[in-house]
């Protein structure tokens, strides 16, 4: 059962309270975490602009904080969700009381950014690159010409001048050596020129890498399950108190299995992840 459920059970009624003050002292500390700096950033036509962003870091302190805190609780620490654009920072905590089950999911969500460093070298470096794919655009539509050709002659080598697209993908996937050996002819098919101005290209590419910066932006509300997987931005402070049964948990059970004695010990838990909050 999550706190914050419709219940009229006077004991999970006075939990709500309390994880209504919880939710709201969470937010605040996940609003100071991500008070937003101003930053330099410069786009990819090299115009210059100055945003808002935050640092994650600070999100992570306040999570390793909280874990301190609830020591006596399991948890695999900070975790971490990449999706394209979209970062998550959570933590999953887990206490048992006997025949219960206390939980805590705490969690941020954020849109990170790429951009390059306001550097002069960025310009430089584009500018260098801009110049080779211009003297090797002929040559690179040759290349796929003469690549193609050296693929055939190999697949009739082998017996297999008729295979489709899938197989030939299956091929290569499943033979790592052939896709070596024909990536190789093809290579060495180009000159010496070409070959040089092609790995000064992968050079610029990395050093043009090196210099993007990543920026952070979320959004300063509480959201729900829901919401997160959708991919919003916010936080998230989730608790919920499971009944054990034949050893499996159950979030759906009659609070009034729920006797005085392990009240007091649940009651116990949720102070404990109110001070670990509040401090």
């Amino acid at each position: 059962m999550r706190l914050g459920s419709k219940s009229k059970n006077k004991f999970f009624l006075k939990l709500d309270i309390k994880n209504q003050n919880i939710q709201n002292k969470f937010l605040k500390k996940i609003t100071d975490a991500t008070k937003t700096v101003d930053a330099k950033v410069m786009l990819g036509d090299s115009t210059v602009k100055e945003l808002s962003t935050f640092d994650p870091k600070n999100v992570e302190n306040l999570f390793n904080h909280i874990i301190t805190s609830l020591s006596d609780w399991s948890s695999q620490g900070i975790s971490y969700s990449y999706n394209d654009d979209i970062r998550r920072i959570f933590v999953k905590f887990e206490v048992r009381e006997e025949e219960f089950v206390i939980s805590l999911h705490v969690s941020v969500q954020f849109h990170v950014l790429l951009y390059y460093k306001p550097e002069q070298k960025v310009l430089l470096l584009q500018k260098e690159l801009s110049e080779i794919i211009d003297r090797t655009a002929e040559s690179d539509s040759n290349y796929s010409v003469e690549g193609n050709k050296i693929i055939l002659q190999k697949l009739q080598e082998l017996g297999s001048d008729k295979i489709n697209e899938q197989n030939l993908f299956e091929l290569f996937y499943n033979d790592e050596n052939l896709s070596k050996i024909l990536s190789k002819k093809i290579e060495n098919s180009q000159d010496d020129e070409i070959l040089q101005l092609n790995n000064r290209k992968k050079e610029l590419l990395q050093q043009l890498d090196d210099l993007l910066l990543e920026t952070f932006q979320t959004s300063q509300i509480l959201i729900d399950e829901q919401k997160l997987v959708n991919g919003e931005e916010g936080c998230l402070c989730n608790i919920d108190i499971e009944h054990l049964e034949d050893n499996s948990k159950h979030g759906l059970f009659d609070p009034d299995l729920i006797t005085d004695e392990f009240q007091q010990k649940i009651d116990n838990r949720i102070n404990q992840i109110l001070a670990s909050i509040d401090n």
